[in-house]
């Protein structure tokens, strides 16, 4: 353990080495300390100590029969990856998915499994959890969490888990504003096509990674999932449900400003063909006045202007350029090119 930044010991920071499992014992009476998780009993602590085991890789088999959780196996031999919620009376297990980022607009789902009992918390994923690990780098020294009961701790846990689709969907949020100011403010190109496609590509994925939720905190945010809880642990599930309706409407929201997007795309693709054929009718009526000129001259019939020789070809391409001339400065004065 490493010194705090006042002076008291800091929380252990849990190393989540594949297969190693770690836990930390919150204590509101003494300190929070590592402990070795060969010698957890979980009957033995109290109202003011909460345990919470972490592990990264495969499921502890040997660590959940020790700890009286082998009903959980089942469950986790279920590779489905699927947002899921169990009750087993003393204790639950529940199954989320959080968003990981590892390059831009590309969401992978991280499967975070939780077992939530009586002052005791085990959380187990396959891969690092990046805001598990922002949890304890917040916490630097003896903190109160041990007064916080299991389905409290959990809730903060689910809140920073939810905080993922969140940041996804700012950073959604930022790439569609940035294409918007190019389509407004630069020429458009047949290749924003693709990048309107991994805008909604990346928007569909948040949906479906976040949508199967809606059965697990629906369920945890009715009093009959755990009528034994206190009315402020209730209230913080039904918080959890009301966070998720939020963090969907915010998918959704994205969603519609993709769709935005590619509306955009579309007026200002229709503007520049319009534009295009606006100067192709000019061209063609200008075109189409010095043929008329052209061919009223070429009509054969006796003038005075056909017995003028050279003077009277300069005077005709006079006239025809004047013509020109003045179509361009009406059409330059009404923006029509």
């Amino acid at each position: 353990m490493t010194a705090g930044a006042d002076g008291g010991e800091a929380v252990p920071a849990i190393d989540a080495r594949d297969g190693v499992p770690h836990a930390v014992l919150f204590d509101a009476d003494g300190s929070d300390r590592e402990v070795d998780v060969d010698t957890i009993d979980l009957a033995s602590l109290s109202e003011r100590q909460l345990l919470w085991i972490d592990q990264q890789g495969s499921p502890p088999e040997a660590m959940l029969r020790q700890l009286g959780l082998e009903a959980a196996l089942s469950a986790l031999r279920d590779n489905g990856g699927r947002p899921s919620l169990q009750n087993f009376g003393d204790w639950f297990l529940l199954r989320v998915i959080a968003v990981a980022r590892s390059q831009p607009l590309q969401f992978a789902g991280q499967v975070l499994t939780i077992l939530v009992g009586r002052n005791f918390v085990v959380s187990l994923h396959r891969e690092p959890l990046e805001y598990m690990k922002q949890l304890l780098q917040r916490e630097r020294a003896d903190t109160r969490i041990g007064v916080l009961s299991a389905e409290s701790f959990t809730a903060s846990l689910l809140d920073w888990q939810m905080a993922t689709y969140f940041d996804a969907v700012t950073e959604l949020e930022e790439e569609v504003d940035r294409l918007e100011v190019q389509l407004l403010t630069q020429p458009i190109l047949r290749e924003r096509v693709p990048e309107l496609a991994v805008l909604r590509r990346a928007a569909s994925r948040l949906r479906r990674l976040l949508t199967p939720h809606r059965t697990v905190f629906g369920a945890m945010a009715r009093p009959d999932f755990r009528p034994d809880d206190s009315k402020e642990e209730q209230a913080q599930l039904r918080t959890l449900n009301d966070r998720f309706e939020r963090a969907l409407d915010a998918i959704e929201a994205a969603r519609e400003l993709v769709i935005g997007s590619f509306e955009l795309f579309a007026t200002r693709t229709a503007q520049r063909t319009n534009e295009t054929m606006r100067v192709l009718t000019f061209v063609t009526v200008l075109l189409g006045s010095l043929s008329v000129l052209a061919g009223a001259l070429g009509m054969n019939f006796e003038a005075p202007i056909f017995r003028t020789g050279t003077r009277g070809f300069i005077i005709t391409l006079s006239v025809m350029a004047s013509v020109v001339i003045t179509a361009l400065l009406v059409a330059k004065r009404r923006n029509w090119w």
